[in-house]
């Protein structure tokens, strides 16, 4: 019997030489993978796949990225002494993003469905087309929460709350590890600043930290994750690439993770650079190792971490600390005994119908129906001739970021626009009009719907300062904004959206307007005018047909909102979960309140909730039972929020403690549990001692944050929970 992974690790550090350990905390990525020369000795590497498909007239199969990464392990194992593997990773965020692999919904999306085993399901099959060709570790999930939606990386992740990014993100890693492959939350901790600025300095409080920003990586570590990667930004004085108190001390010391800490690309080189903390670039590096970060991404720093040893910064004995962690997560994987895949199962894998479907199934969960004055679901033998508008119709609704390999285009069979999607459907017993803005007034009033499909530039590198519809622009990503990763996104935008959506309605009262979008939209200036308006997000590859099967009442849409919808950019940050005021809660020229709040989203069909009761147990339970009292099939997602009070320190008027999405065919009855966490009635004291501390405690039961059904109080007192 093989030794532990654990001992293996510590024996074959012990015959390693002062060289060979540097190599291990470094990786190195390349461009131009055909001609470029690596490093074969380094113990990281941005796996080849990505890379492959730039300037070719056919993107690269499965089978050649295989055998590709294949190779790229073979070289290092071969040119080591000890024949270390390499690992080779990339990113996951929505779909293995190393080629043209499965695109599911973005993880605003996934957030929306409110259905971990949903969500798990897709990081399974995202796990599996991860491995299949060799790419073992991914930089995924991002579990950062959403306070400002003016920050360009919201699409990426799950929303404002915390318990259902912890949720989504617990799921992601779940499914991914699997499959054999390491889940690397991102981005640890605070990755963003006031006003939705990406990567600035982090003026959070440790209580809020605490409370809101840390839970959601501590589920997804209790869930399996191996890996983490440490922000950019700095907090409490630190950079976090270098921030010892969060790498070490709450991280390996409170927590318990016995995995390793990786930088985001060029974070080390900003502890120098940027925050201007470190001396040099050795002296980072020592900072950063020291500190508990383990690999310095992306590029060769072997002789930055050379120098540091050399000139003291760091000793052999604190880098084999590093080293100890890398190796040990590589014998945990089987690099070692199993270190290439066979390029026939990459192929039989990737984008099989299995994959397909699941992805035709999650975006159906994901799509929500925002508003609607009596005109969806469309009648599909009484609608002859549609409108449809707005650049997005004719585009593949998975998102620029995060969607395709390096400087191509996602690019899949049978993977339609909602254009295309529309007329597969209709056939031709029904027109479908593809019309610019200047055909308004000419072909909007001949028709007896009309689509207007929005666009809008966002995600790395794309914070806005505006919520409203983009008018004529262009937009692009420059590279060291984020375009090494996310390809030089750039976007075109020929149209006034807002003018043209009112011009819209004015021409034709059947107006509906598509969101696509990873963050809210100020809707303010259109919204009364439209009848309906649908928050599709980005779907993903099999997208449009969902949002067709939801426009025309094939599907019935049951997603919710995951980050509250703020009436104006004037208004932010604006949540749900905020905390008392001794004012009160507006503005001189608004109410305060969102234009539509956490958790909401409607329906075609009705439900009723009675005889709700909760109990104590660990936690509590609440049950309850569920009629869908409406004309079609569909699926509730029922909320408890809990209210505090009477506590040691000032507590969230409202808190997310627990959901359940429940699907019910017409007239059916369900009853059903919600069971909330003993961790939901425990909070930080005045001495930021975490525990059951003595509180009065309101569970309140609803369909939305703001739409609550029924009330029950708890008490805590002496460390018990009891029902008042």
């Amino acid at each position: 019997m093989l030794d532990s992974p654990e001992k293996r690790a510590e024996r074959l550090l012990a015959e390693m030489s002062l060289d060979e350990k540097i190599y291990q905390v470094t990786g190195e990525m390349l461009f131009d993978t055909e001609n470029d020369r690596r490093d074969p000795l380094c113990g990281s590497y941005r796996n080849p796949g990505h890379f492959m498909h730039y300037k070719r007239e056919k993107p690269a199969s499965p089978r050649e990225v295989a055998e590709k990464i294949n190779a790229d392990v073979k070289e290092s194992i071969d040119a080591q002494p000890h024949h270390i593997p390499p690992l080779e990773n990339g990113e996951a965020l929505h779909g293995a993003q190393w080629g043209m692999c499965t695109n599911f919904p973005q993880p605003i999306n996934l957030a929306s469905s409110f259905d971990p085993e949903m969500v798990e399901k897709v990081a399974d099959a995202i796990g599996r087309e991860c491995n299949c060709v060799g790419v073992r570790q991914v930089f995924s999930p991002v579990v950062n929460i959403a306070r400002d939606c003016r920050w360009g990386r919201t699409v990426e992740t799950y929303g404002e709350d915390a318990k259902l990014s912890g949720d989504m993100g617990a799921a992601m890693c779940r499914g991914l590890q699997r499959n054999g492959v390491i889940a690397t939350p991102k981005h640890f901790a605070d990755n963003y600043a006031a006003g939705g600025r990406d990567s600035n300095y982090s003026e959070t409080s440790e209580r809020t930290m605490r409370e809101t920003i840390l839970p959601p990586f501590k589920a997804c570590f209790d869930a399996g994750a191996k890996s983490v990667m440490a922000a950019y930004n700095g907090w409490e004085g630190i950079p976090c690439s270098a921030n010892k108190r969060l790498l070490t001390g709450i991280l390996r010391e409170e927590w318990g993770f016995d995995g390793f800490v990786v930088s985001d690309y060029g974070g080390v080189e900003g502890v120098h650079s940027a925050h201007r903390l470190a001396s040099s670039n050795a002296r980072a590096a020592a900072d950063c190792l020291k500190a508990g970060l383990d690999v310095i991404l992306p590029f060769r720093w072997f002789d930055e971490v050379k120098e540091a040893v050399e000139k003291g910064y760091i000793t052999e004995k604190e880098l084999d600390k590093n080293v100890l962690r890398i190796l040990t997560a590589k014998f945990r994987l089987g690099l070692f005994d199993n270190p290439y895949r066979d390029p026939e199962e990459a192929e039989k894998n990737v984008r099989c119908p299995g994959h397909r479907r699941l992805a035709l199934e999650s975006a159906r969960e994901c799509i929500i129906l925002l508003k609607n004055d009596n005109i969806l679901p469309l009648d599909k033998n009484s609608v002859k001739r549609i409108g449809v508008f707005g650049q997005s119709a004719d585009l593949i609704p998975i998102g620029s970021n995060y969607s395709g390999p390096y400087g191509t285009p996602w690019q899949g069979e049978d993977a339609p626009t909602p254009l295309e999607a529309l007329r597969e459907y209709l056939g031709e017993e029904t027109e479908v009009i593809y019309a610019g803005s200047d055909e308004i007034e000419t072909i909007a009033p001949q028709c007896d719907v009309v689509f207007y499909f929005t666009s809008i530039m966002e995600g790395e590198g794309s914070d806005r300062s505006d919520l409203k519809l983009p008018c004529v622009s262009v937009h692009s990503n420059r590279e060291e904004d984020g375009g090494i990763i996310v390809d030089m996104a750039r976007q075109v935008i020929t149209d006034n959206q807002e003018e043209s959506i009112l011009r819209l309605c004015k021409a034709n009262s059947n107006t509906v307007v598509i969101l696509q979008n990873g963050a809210p939209i100020d809707m303010s200036a259109w919204i009364d005018s439209v009848k309906a308006a649908v928050e599709s997000w980005y779907p993903g590859e099999q997208g449009a047909r969902a949002l067709t099967e939801i426009l025309f009442g094939i599907t019935n849409p049951g997603a919710k909102l995951p980050i509250t919808i703020p009436g104006c950019a004037g208004q932010l940050p604006l949540g749900y979960s905020y905390k008392p005021s001794g004012r009160g809660y507006a503005y001189c020229d608004n109410d305060g309140k969102p234009l539509y709040p956490f958790g909401y989203g409607l329906s075609y069909t009705s439900f009723e909730i009675k005889d709700a009761s909760a109990r104590v147990t660990g936690g509590a339970e609440v049950s309850f039972t569920i009629t869908n009292t409406g004309k079609a099939e569909g699926a509730e997602v029922v909320q408890v929020y809990i209210g505090s009070y009477e506590c040691s320190v000032v507590r969230p008027l409202k808190l997310l403690a627990g959901y359940k999405r429940i699907n019910l065919e017409v007239g059916e009855s369900k009853d059903a549990v919600i069971h909330i966490d003993s961790d939901a009635f425990r909070y930080y004291d005045a001495d930021m001692k975490y525990g059951l501390h003595d509180g009065r405690h309101t569970l309140m039961l609803g369909t939305s944050s703001d739409d609550i059904i029924a009330q029950f109080e708890l008490k805590a007192e002496n460390g018990k929970l009891i029902k008042e």
